[in-house]
């Protein structure tokens, strides 16, 4: 059955958007974020400080698709205005790991005592700071700094050990505003 579905976003004050095509800009105090949605059944529209995403006679694939765009809206509106950051913590019994940041890359040394450092990637706009154990990575897009964070922990996974004695790595412990 085909309805009429509309989402509604209101945009607060200090953050604009704009729309050309299915590409949606959104900047905003923290910084600017892009994104192109690749569905050509959802109409977007910008006016008086709200976002209306919808289709006038959507299915229920259509309605799903409505929904995460928003949410995905939503996010953007949120980094651009308030930031995302991800704490994490770096943990370890009897090599202390250090962990250093070149350029694009972070470089984790003496894990588990091994020679070679890991490496962990950092993607463009996000800014990554250690003090201590502690690494802070934050950004105005949720999802790369999500992945920043996943890199860092994903670096230093342990293999053919035994994880419940080889409790060494980094880890997510402040997820984007959520206590973990």
């Amino acid at each position: 059955m085909r309805r009429e579905i509309f989402q509604e976003i209101e945009v607060p004050e200090g953050v604009n958007v704009k729309i050309e095509d299915n590409t949606i800009f959104v900047s905003g105090k923290m910084g600017e974020n892009t994104k192109k949605f690749r569905s050509s059944k959802v109409e977007f529209k910008v006016s008086n400080g709200k976002v209306f995403i919808g289709n006038k006679g959507a299915t229920k694939k259509e309605k799903k698709i409505i929904n995460t765009y928003a949410a995905h809206l939503r996010n953007m509106i949120r980094g651009s205005s308030e930031g995302f950051e991800y704490t994490l913590k770096s943990v370890y019994s009897h090599f202390p790991i250090t962990v250093e940041i070149h350029g694009n890359e972070a470089i984790i040394k003496n894990f588990l005592g091994e020679k070679i450092p890991r490496k962990s990637k950092i993607l463009d706009g996000v800014k990554v700071s250690i003090k201590n154990d502690v690494i802070t990575v934050s950004s105005a897009s949720k999802e790369s700094s999500g992945q920043t964070a996943a890199n860092f922990e994903n670096s230093t996974k342990v293999g053919k050990r035994d994880r419940r004695v080889f409790q060494d790595g980094i880890f997510i412990t402040n997820k984007a505003g959520e206590e973990i």
